[in-house]
């Protein structure tokens, strides 16, 4: 299984338990989007620019 495929695989069982927990789903979709957003977003330009670069160079463009 490739990085991409485990890292979703352990989104969906973050949200079924947040979902499971919380009792709503809007809820732990809100917190599996945001999270990662607000951590972006934390980031400098300059280490924007690198994590881009790297997940194109990943890509193979």
């Amino acid at each position: 299984m490739t990085n991409r495929g485990k890292i979703a695989v352990g989104g969906v069982a973050a949200g079924l338990l947040l979902w499971w927990l919380t009792g709503s789903f809007l809820i732990a979709v809100a917190v599996i989007v945001g999270v990662p957003a607000i951590a972006y977003l934390m980031l400098d330009p300059s280490q924007r620019r690198r994590l881009r670069r790297v997940t194109r160079k990943e890509l193979g463009r």
